[in-house]
């Protein structure tokens, strides 16, 4: 029996689940559903996605747990963190639109390799961010581990004249990145690894491996903000925190995180990949957890009730997600 089974009841009697509208296509998803959890220290989020199985899913769970059930998991070092735009797979005409709901942000991340689109869309989309950013923006691409070696060699070195700070996952393994980092030693291209550490069972494996160069983190998929800044700290890397598409309750952590980390050796502190309530075309929390000069407040966030309400999950969404909940307490450590 897991150790979350003593704790299941106080889990499931604050439950609430919402669907969420998406301003558009975003990992595949216009509506994402996540589970509200409330315990003594507050609100927190189990926003799992639901093809995730059961054990990878319970890290998540275990960082509600951490979020709700216990005192801040770590001091914050300052009391904002600055954010990053996310542009997803959009059109060149659709950039300047979206990189507006991110006012003051100074850095953007990119989705590329989006299934149905091609090289030459991913290099529009990237230039459409450059001009409408200026010479002195940071731009950031992700693939989501979707290409090969040669393809992400082919496609870094078409993007490289926009100016990457760095290129996040290109591919899918940590052998295929360490060989695209070799063959990119010198180009002063950097390489990011996400998915090589949020869903590895070994999430220093990337680092030890000499696969990249940044780390990206995210405190729900980790297992919590403490569990992410000892990784980060055993790694010796660089790191960049991001959101896995939460709420703003959920966003909130992440701020928490990138909040706790310490500045890198230059004294700056990475953009966080956290601005993404502005890919939603509803929030829970009121105000939502935007950028406001391209930052977020460290702070905890309380859903409105009326909102809870109005963008509830339909019963049988709430029944699928309670009966996840319990599965996943079963395996917590």
């Amino acid at each position: 029996m897991g150790a979350g089974t003593e704790l299941l009841p106080e889990l499931l009697a604050g439950l609430r689940v919402v669907a969420l509208p998406m301003r558009e296509r975003f990992r595949g998803l216009t509506v994402r559903e996540t589970a509200l959890l409330h315990g003594p220290a507050g609100w927190s989020e189990f926003a799992a996605f639901t093809e995730y199985p059961d054990a990878e899913a319970a890290h998540w769970l275990a960082a509600a747990v951490e979020w709700a059930w216990t005192a801040q998991p770590a001091p914050p070092l300052r009391d904002a963190v600055p954010v990053n735009a996310t542009v997803p797979s959009v059109s060149p005409a659709e950039v300047p639109a979206v990189l507006a709901r991110f006012p003051g942000c100074t850095t953007a991340k990119v989705k590329v390799a989006q299934p149905g689109q091609t090289l030459e869309d991913d290099v529009a989309r990237v230039a459409a961010v450059r001009s409408a950013m200026g010479p002195a923006a940071r731009i950031r691409v992700d693939a989501n581990g979707a290409w090969s070696v040669p393809e992400a060699e082919r496609a870094t070195l078409a993007l490289r004249p926009y100016g990457l700070d760095y290129i996040e996952q290109p591919c899918a393994s940590v052998p295929e990145l360490a060989a695209l980092r070799r063959r990119l030693a010198g180009s002063g291209l950097r390489i990011a690894a996400d998915e090589s550490v949020r869903r590895a069972e070994d999430p220093l494996a990337v680092a030890r491996a000499g696969a990249a160069d940044v780390l990206v983190v995210k405190a729900a998929p980790l297992g919590g903000v403490r569990r992410a800044l000892a990784i980060v700290a055993e790694a010796g890397l660089p790191a960049t925190v991001s959101s896995a598409l939460e709420s703003s309750v959920g966003l909130a952590a992440g701020v928490a995180l990138a909040a706790a980390l310490p500045a890198g050796a230059d004294g700056t502190i990475p953009a966080a990949g956290l601005g993404t309530a502005a890919l939603f075309a509803a929030d829970i929390v009121s105000p939502a957890l935007l950028p406001r000069e391209g930052a977020l407040p460290a702070r905890r966030t309380e859903p409105d009730p009326a909102l809870l309400e109005r963008w509830a999950a339909a019963p049988e969404r709430t029944a699928w997600w309670r009966a996840r909940i319990e599965r996943c307490a079963e395996l917590l450590a």
